[in-house]
């Protein structure tokens, strides 16, 4: 299957269409032509270079929903992605041949949630890949330019869409307040989980614990300067008076007893995908002790400091890549986690 295109004046070709990862109901992932929309005059044709598999993608594809979020029509996968602008339209000014991270949340930008700042809670706006919004799992895909974010050389965008992940840990982190000497907590050690430990460290923390089943995983951790790795499967977590948790996991028994590992005026920060009705939080032992329990969603202007993280060296993007996959074996790239619990962030490469 080929990107089908026109000639333009000056004898270059823009795709009309591309290949793209479309799921159709759960299991059901088929690579297809797809219709790219025109460029606007603010909008930018990204040549894809890599596309990062999230929980949310298996979630789609597992069981053709995430969390309350239904698969209602065919929609292209991906909310992770990094490319090259190969067109822009006539107010575009960010540079044919510029490699970029693409920010896949798209706020209204008017409404006092976004005029506040807060654009990541919009109560209006899209994302990429989460349906019916069309996502990045393609060769070629039409953005807002002001949805993209320049990578300097030292992060290629072949190993730019790791740059998302990294984002969400940043402002997991902002949201936790972690300050230097705190003593932290992190439950989950799934890219996520591993991000936000460099990230902490990165602010000072003096003590970083990591919980985990897995001990590949925690194995990991302890290479990324976790002070002491946990495997909760084996060894009841009997911390106290630690300063910041933050939970990666998305387990309810994760959450209850980190929070119990809280000092007085600690601060607990949800950031693994919660459940819409969760029982078992020690709500009392929260009021008791004046325990701030705060969440996390996406990130709000999070990808610059994640750039400079990465560009850097502070965070080390590639040791959280563990397979890739063409766009052709898109299905294979999207149970590849399951298939091998040692893999943590797996990419679709174009």
């Amino acid at each position: 299957m080929t990107t089908q295109a026109v000639r333009r004046a000056d004898g270059s070709s823009l795709p009309l269409s591309t290949e793209a990862a479309v799921l159709h109901g759960a299991g059901d992932l088929r690579i297809e032509q797809k219709s790219l929309k025109p460029l606007g005059p603010n909008d930018v044709l990204v040549e894809m270079r890599s596309g990062g598999i999230c929980g949310s993608d298996m979630h789609y594809f597992a069981d053709g929903r995430n969390g309350t979020n239904v698969l209602r029509q065919p929609t292209v996968l991906g909310h992770e992605g990094a490319g090259v602008v190969v067109a822009g339209g006539e107010a575009a000014r960010i540079a044919v041949g510029t490699a970029v991270v693409i920010e896949p949340a798209l706020p209204c930008g008017n409404c006092p949630t976004c005029l506040s700042g807060r654009y990541n809670l919009c109560p209006t706006g899209t994302c990429f890949g989460s349906p019916p919004t069309d996502g990045l799992f393609a060769r070629h895909v039409v953005v807002p330019e002001a949805a993209l974010h320049v990578l300097p050389e030292s992060v290629p965008a072949e190993v730019g869409a790791a740059i998302e992940p990294l984002a969400v840990a940043v402002w997991a982190v902002e949201r936790a307040q972690v300050k230097a000497g705190h003593r932290v907590l992190i439950t989950g050690a799934g890219p996520i989980g591993l991000l936000v430990a460099q990230v902490a460290a990165s602010r000072g923390a003096s003590e970083i614990v990591v919980t985990d089943v897995n001990d590949d995983r925690l194995a990991v951790a302890a290479r990324f300067g976790a002070s002491r790795t946990i495997n909760t499967a084996v060894t009841a977590l009997e911390l106290k008076d630690l300063d910041r948790l933050i939970e990666c996991s998305g387990n309810t028994r994760a959450l209850a007893d980190g929070i119990y590992a809280l000092a007085p005026a600690a601060r607990a920060t949800v950031v693994g995908q919660a459940r819409p009705s969760v029982d078992g939080i020690p709500l009392g032992f929260l009021q008791r002790y004046e325990i701030d329990l705060v969440t996390a969603f996406r990130y709000a202007n999070a990808f610059p400091t994640a750039i400079q993280l990465a560009s850097s060296g502070v965070v080390d993007l590639r040791s959280i890549i563990t397979a890739t996959y063409p766009l052709a074996n898109a299905a294979a790239a999207l149970t590849a986690p399951v298939t091998d619990p040692t893999n943590l962030k797996v990419l679709i490469t174009y």
